[in-house]
C-alpha cells in the first residue's frame, strides 16, 4: 500500500536535518522557495518504481528501507542497491538526464519518504555547498559499484556464452569418439573373422598379396575423404555399384560408398579383380569395406581429439590473453578462438563467416582486460541480429600505427534515434530479460580506457558495422580514420 500527501517543508524540517544531506545546512535555505514536499508512505513490498515508470523525484528515506532491484532472463530480480533512513537517493537519473527508471524499486520494510521534485533538487545543487557535495559523493560511489558490477557481471556473461559453446562443441566430438570407438570394437572383430576365414580357405598368391598391400596402403594414406560434390559422390556410387554388380560381388549397393569414400576407383580395383575369383574377389571386397570402415573411424576419433583440443586452447586463449603487463597478442588468433568458442551459435542459424584478415602484422601490445570479451561481445550480438542462412563479416586491416578491425552483420540495423544511446550502460534493444545492456558498454570501456583505441558504429537497414581500431603499442589514443567503405 502506498500513500502519498503535500506537506509543509518547515513541518518537515527537523526530520529533514537528519538526513545526511541536510546535516550541515537549513533545508529551508537549500530548497530556496520551495514550500512543500511530497511525503510518502509505503508497507513493506510496495513497488515505488518499475523499469520504464518516468523518473521525477529525488527521495529522501526518512524511516524504513528501499530496495533497487533489476529484472532477469529467468523472471528473477537481482538487488543493485539499498537506501537506508537517513539516506538520498535518485539523484544519478536526474543529474544524468534520465527520463525513465531502469530498475524496480521497492519498500523493504514499511517506510516513510519524501520526494522533492526537479526544481527543489536543482535549487539545491545549485545553492547549498555541503547537500551538493553529499549528493554528488553518494552518485560517485553509487555509479563506482555499479561499474564493478557491471565489468563482474558482463565478464560472467561472457563466460556463461563461452562455456555454453564449449559444453556443446565438446559434447558432439566426444560422442562421436566414443560412438566411433564402440564401431570400431565390433568392425575390428569383423576383419578378423574375415582374414582368418580367407586365409583358411583360400591361400592368396604374390600377385593378390601385393594388390591387396597396394590398396592398403591407399586406404592408409590419409584421413582427408574424396573431395566431391554431393551429384559426383551419388554418381560415383552408382558407377561403382554398377561395375561391383557385374563382377558378381553381393551387397554391392553397400560397399560401393565406403569404397568411394576412401577414395578408391575401378582402375585401382582393377587388381584385385584380376587376380581374384568371383567369390574370392567378393570376399576381398568385404575385407576391404571393413578396413575403410575403420581407418574411417579412427580419422573420426583423430578429428573429433583434435577438436577438442582446439577448443582448449581457445578457451585458455580466452582466459590469460590479459595476463601481465604489455604483453603482445595476435588479434587474428583472438578472433578465431572467438569464433571457435561461438561456432555452435552460428552453426544453430547456418551463418557463413566471411574472414578478410589483411592486417600484416596483425599483433598490438594488450594492457588490461582481454579483447576476447570484446570480440564476444561484438560477435555474439551480430549473431543474434543476422537472419538465417546469411553472413557475417569480419575484417582487419593496418592503418599507421593502429590495427582495424570490423564486424559487419546483416540484420534488420539500429534504427537512428537508438544508435547515439547504444553505448550507454543498461540500454538494450531486446527484449525484458534476454539482454543486460551492458555488453556494448564493456566493449566501449575496455577499448577506449583501458586500450586507448576507438570503436564506432555504422549502421543502416540490411547492414550493421561496428569499427574498433587499436594502437599497436597499447598506449595513447587511437586516432580516428576515415571509415573504410
Amino acid at each position: 500500500m502506498i500513500a502519498v500527501e503535500s506537506v509543509r517543508l518547515r513541518d518537515v524540517v527537523d526530520a529533514l536535518k537528519r538526513t545526511r544531506p541536510f546535516a550541515e545546512v537549513d533545508p529551508q535555505m537549500a530548497l530556496g522557495s520551495l514550500a512543500q514536499v511530497e511525503r510518502v508512505r509505503a508497507s513493506a513490498g510496495t513497488v515505488l518504481l518499475e523499469p520504464g515508470d518516468v523518473w521525477r523525484y529525488y527521495w529522501l528515506v526518512m524511516e524504513g528501507e528501499i530496495h533497487a532491484e533489476r529484472p532477469e532472463a529467468d523472471g528473477s530480480w537481482s538487488m543493485v542497491g539499498s537506501a537506508r533512513a537517513g539516506e538520498g537517493w535518485g539523484e544519478a537519473p536526474l543529474l544524468s538526464g534520465k527520463t525513465q527508471a531502469i530498475f524496480r524499486v521497492t519498500a523493504a520494510k514499511d517506510s516513510v519518504l519524501l520526494r522533492v521534485g526537479e526544481e527543489g533538487f536543482w535549487s539545491m545543487m545549485a545553492c547549498c555547498l555541503p547537500a551538493r557535495k553529499v549528493i554528488l559523493a553518494d552518485m560517485a560511489q553509487r555509479l563506482q559499484a555499479h561499474q564493478v558490477e557491471a565489468l563482474h557481471r558482463q565478464k560472467l556473461v561472457s563466460l556463461g556464452i563461452m562455456a555454453a559453446g564449449l559444453m556443446h562443441e565438446l559434447h558432439n566430438p566426444g560422442t562421436a569418439a566414443k560412438r566411433a570407438a564402440v564401431q570400431m570394437r565390433e568392425n575390428l572383430l569383423r576383419l578378423q573373422t574375415l582374414s582368418l576365414w580367407s586365409v583358411e580357405q583360400h591361400p592368396r598368391t604374390r600377385e593378390q598379396v601385393d594388390c591387396l598391400r597396394g590398396l592398403m596402403d591407399r586406404i592408409f594414406s590419409g584421413c582427408g575423404p574424396a573431395c566431391m560434390s554431393s551429384i559426383e559422390q551419388a554418381d560415383a556410387e552408382e558407377e561403382m555399384a554398377e561395375w561391383l554388380a557385374q563382377a558378381g560381388v553381393t551387397k554391392a549397393h553397400m560397399l560401393a560408398p565406403a569404397l568411394v569414400a576412401a577414395g578408391l576407383n575401378r582402375e585401382e580395383l582393377a587388381c584385385a579383380r584380376a587376380t581374384f575369383q568371383a567369390q574370392s574377389f567378393a570376399d576381398a571386397l568385404n575385407w576391404l569395406e571393413a578396413l575403410v570402415s575403420n581407418v574411417s573411424l579412427v580419422c573420426t576419433i583423430e578429428e573429433s581429439i583434435g577438436r577438442m583440443s582446439d577448443l582448449v586452447m581457445a578457451v585458455k586463449k580466452f582466459a590469460y590473453d590479459d595476463r601481465g603487463a604489455g604483453k603482445e597478442l595476435d588479434v587474428h588468433e583472438s578472433l578465431q578462438s572467438t569464433l571457435t568458442i561461438l561456432g555452435h551459435k552460428l552453426r544453430v542459424k547456418d551463418l557463413t563467416v566471411e574472414k578478410r584478415f589483411e592486417a600484416s602484422p596483425a599483433k598490438i601490445v594488450v594492457r588490461g582486460p582481454a579483447l576476447s570479451q570484446v570480440w564476444t561481445n561484438l560477435i555474439d550480438n551480430a549473431v543474434d541480429a543476422s537472419p538465417m542462412n546469411s553472413t557475417i563479416k569480419i575484417g582487419t586491416w593496418n592503418e599507421p600505427g593502429v590495427l582495424g578491425i570490423s564486424i559487419e552483420d546483416h540484420g534488420s540495423g539500429i534504427a537512428p534515434d537508438i544508435l547515439p544511446h547504444i553505448f550507454e550502460p543498461f540500454f538494450t534493444t531486446k527484449a525484458q530479460g534476454s539482454g543486460t545492456g551492458l555488453g556494448l558498454e564493456i566493449v566501449h570501456r575496455i577499448v577506449t580506457q583501458n586500450l586507448g583505441g576507438t570503436v564506432e558504429v555504422d549502421s543502416e537497414p540490411g547492414r550493421t558495422r561496428f569499427l574498433v581500431r587499436l594502437p599497436v603499442n597499447g598506449t595513447g589514443a587511437a586516432n580516428v580514420a576515415e571509415s573504410r567503405s
